[in-house]
């Protein structure tokens, strides 16, 4: 089994990428959070590799990570929660990699207000998350410290914030990443109050 491949990067897109490695160009397929992350062609990248095989008979599909943490959180999401294939466990992984940290703790805390509110996964996903790993996920390490919370505590839900949020969403941003950036905005700001222009400005950056 292929444990991790480094190479070249011939092409990639937001849901896969081709890494020649010794002459041979395999396809892997990864989230686009780690694809936005990845150089550009002609690139060199290292890859924490998955693969599973397609039944009755079907060829091998390689997915891809930037961290062993990554790799165990998407292991965790495949094999763990009920109904959910590799497909399904790249879009929760693509969510969670907001911040590991805080979605590993939202977990095993089972907030799901902070699965919702900061990662976007609806009330019966979230339910369903922590119901699957709240006990799964007390040995999978991931590297940095919780952010999340801190910055939600701060973040005024009303006044200049809430009018920002709601811009945002007005723009065609999803809830769960504008209200993300606006968090992270509020630890910077220690939840003081801001010209909503400027927080629309700043959170742009940051989605």
């Amino acid at each position: 089994m292929i444990a991790s491949l480094r190479g070249t990067v011939l092409s990639k897109d937001l849901e896969s990428l081709v890494l020649e490695v010794g002459g041979v160009g395999h396809e892997i397929h990864v989230t686009s959070a780690t694809s936005s992350r990845l150089p550009a062609p002609g690139g060199e990248a290292l890859l924490f590799i998955d693969s599973s095989y397609a039944m009755y008979g079907g060829g091998e599909t390689l997915y891809g990570f930037l961290s062993s943490s990554e790799k165990a959180m998407f292991r965790a999401f495949r094999d763990e929660i009920p109904g959910t294939g590799a497909k399904k466990a790249l879009e929760f992984l693509d969510k969670a990699s907001k911040s590991l940290p805080d979605f590993r703790r939202a977990v095993i805390d089972r907030d799901e207000k902070l699965l919702c509110g900061v990662f976007g996964f609806t009330k019966k996903t979230a339910t369903k998350i922590v119901d699957a790993l709240k006990e799964k996920l007390e040995d999978v390490r991931v590297a940095g410290s919780p952010h999340f919370q801190k910055a939600a505590d701060s973040m005024p839900a009303t006044g200049s914030w809430g009018q920002a949020l709601n811009a945002l969403e007005a723009l065609g941003y999803k809830f769960g990443d504008a209200r993300a950036a606006l968090q992270s905005l509020a630890e910077v700001h220690g939840g003081k109050d801001v010209p909503t222009e400027q927080l629309v400005r700043e959170a742009l950056k940051r989605i």
